[in-house]
């Protein structure tokens, strides 16, 4: 049988086709979302919150087009300092004491956070780093 005929069905590793631009928007829009609905359910950002870090940036990395890597590659840290920085300005008792300044509430939410900050950037770095490898092995 011809291969053109029946061509062979796509991997995990070739699935992904999304521009980055989109990726990272839906990432980040998922991870607001996220914050919020986490501080709705409970009274600081917390292990809900994670989780979903961890599983975005899984999807990210598994959604984007290979041309668009290096987008999604730096998302992660980016996505977790900016939900932290607006909540530091916005509701800073959900990521630190109330009467921390802004600087210190920062800080205190991204290691708060660190352990999902890690395994969500390493995940995605390593699915990507998987991916390529794949990308540049397989034939054109």
């Amino acid at each position: 049988m011809s291969s053109a005929l029946h061509p062979r069905p796509h991997t995990l590793w070739e699935e992904g086709r999304q521009p980055g631009r989109e990726v990272v928007s839906l990432g980040f829009a998922l991870l607001l979302t996220a914050a919020v609905a986490d501080l709705l359910l409970s009274e600081g950002l917390g292990l809900f919150f994670d989780l979903v870090f961890v599983t975005v940036c899984v999807a990210a990395a598994l959604a984007v087009r290979p041309r668009d890597f290096f987008a999604v590659g730096v998302m992660p840290p980016l996505a977790m300092a900016l939900v932290v920085l607006l909540l530091a300005v916005a509701e800073r008792g959900s990521i630190a004491r109330p009467d921390d300044g802004f600087a210190q509430a920062a800080v205190a939410g991204l290691s708060r956070h660190g352990i999902a900050l890690a395994l969500g950037y390493a995940a995605c770095l390593g699915l990507l780093a998987l991916r390529r490898s794949f990308v540049a092995r397989r034939p054109r």
